[in-house]
């Protein structure tokens, strides 16, 4: 593999890695640079919808999730390049919401296809989340 593919790759990982560390610290403006304008969200599996366009999913997210504390991780990335501006991943999470009306612990998979712009940027255009085991406790039913 030559080294500019190789740092498409990389490009890709840190992205990733900022979508994560943007969404559980709340930098939503920052957040919302890791993705294309197109963007088409599919969080059924969530819980959730799909979204298209990323403002659309931006306030779908912030709605969701601004009151909560979360924390995200993604390991063992897939990545493959289809062309010098197109890629696709799949990515192993786990993560954890803890929302004041519910918690939330999931494990399974980000499924998603990438974009590079003309200055080489790359960006999040699709993102599905299919889940293995999803824990979930209604805080007012524990009360």
């Amino acid at each position: 593999m030559n080294s500019e593919r190789l740092a498409a790759i990389e490009a890709i990982k840190v992205l990733k890695a900022r979508y994560f560390r943007y969404m559980d610290t709340k930098q939503w403006d920052k957040l919302s640079t890791v993705f294309t304008s197109d963007l088409v969200a599919d969080f059924q599996e969530g819980p959730g919808e799909i979204s298209h366009g990323r403002d659309v999913y931006m306030e779908m997210l912030i709605g969701a999730i601004g009151d909560a504390i979360t924390v995200h991780h993604g390991h063992t990335p897939e990545i493959t390049l289809l062309s010098d501006s197109t890629a696709e991943g799949i990515w192993a999470m786990y993560d954890i919401v803890d929302h004041p009306q519910f918690l939330l612990e999931g494990w399974g998979h980000y499924h998603e296809k990438y974009r590079a712009d003309s200055d080489g940027n790359w960006r999040i255009t699709e993102l599905k989340l299919t889940r293995l085991k999803l824990n979930f406790s209604d805080k007012k039913a524990l009360l």
